[in-house]
């Protein structure tokens, strides 16, 4: 906590209690680093100042802000997710996380983090930085531990009435010192207390050569280039270039996705658009493919 208090970034987030921004925030960041994430915000947050404004715009505007973000999936169910806001919950967003599970797109890492990060709640909740810091703190490195385990080594470490900064702490020192592959131990403040560390050093100032332990939930992923994701990726991002309301025909799209594209392709791009229809990205009419209104 103290050295959290000397160490934060000042991350625009972190200044509100804001569900919706909090919200917007951490669906953002969700698989995509922070320096990526802080001009996307800023803009989203001025154009969308609100859930109601959210909620209210067309979602072809909503996917185009959502550009260099990746998994564009995440800015429909954000809208959905204001959407019922408003209609269910009269635009007061629920406090309890079995509520905030129920609303679209929102698991629960992102519903533990408005519950705490909103409504300064005693909750635990994991994401990647947080698992790593408490299994490389708490446990041997050749024991397996499981998700369940984890969890309830973090909420047993909750010091009550402060897990706004503890949470915070704990991904902040999982970002900046505690990393994946080159931890910076000599200068983490919980290093006297890190079995991990433990197992590691010779002495107080030297650590062995030994691979540092990677966490299972931190795989590589298989090649993206190539993957279904990376086409309808290209889709989206083919009909976002575009003018509002303007549509494509298969024939005409079809190129752009994939540039050695031919009309024996067009079970392959059917299936994909399908999927993207499936998930609120576009829509196919006779007229052709295009961005939701």
């Amino acid at each position: 906590m103290n050295w959290f208090s000397e160490a934060a970034r000042d991350l625009p987030w972190r200044r509100v209690r804001d569900p919706y921004r909090i919200l917007v925030a951490e669906v953002m960041l969700q698989q995509t680093q922070v320096d990526r994430v802080l001009p996307k915000y800023e803009a989203f947050i001025e154009r969308f100042p609100s859930l109601q404004a959210l909620a209210e715009a067309p979602t072809a505007d909503v996917i185009r802000m959502w550009a260099g973000l990746g998994y564009n999936r995440r800015a429909v169910n954000l809208q959905r997710t204001a959407r019922q806001v408003i209609e269910q919950y009269g635009g007061v967003f629920p406090r309890d996380v079995a509520t905030l599970v129920t609303l679209p797109g929102i698991g629960p890492y992102t519903a533990g983090a408005i519950a705490c990060f909103a409504f300064e709640q005693d909750v635990a909740f994991i994401d990647t930085n947080i698992r790593r810091v408490i299994r490389r703190v708490f446990t041997e490195p050749a024991e397996q531990v499981g998700e369940r385990t984890l969890l309830a080594l973090a909420q047993a470490a909750l010091p009550a009435g402060r897990s706004w900064a503890w949470n915070q702490a704990l991904m902040e020192l999982g970002s900046l010192i505690c990393t994946a592959d080159a931890p910076a131990c000599w200068r983490c403040p919980l290093r006297d207390r890190c079995r991990d560390y433990a197992a590691r050093r010779t002495s107080d100032e030297h650590l062995p050569t030994i691979p540092v332990r990677k966490q299972i939930a931190e795989r590589r992923e298989s090649p993206f280039i190539g993957s279904n994701r990376y086409f309808r990726g290209r889709v989206v991002e083919t009909l976002r270039s575009l003018p509002p309301g303007t549509t494509l025909t298969l024939n005409d799209l079809g190129p752009q996705v994939r540039p050695e594209y031919t009309p024996d392709d067009e079970a392959w791009l059917t299936a994909l658009i399908r999927g993207l229809e499936r998930d609120g990205l576009v829509v196919w009419d006779d007229a052709g493919v295009r961005l939701p209104e």
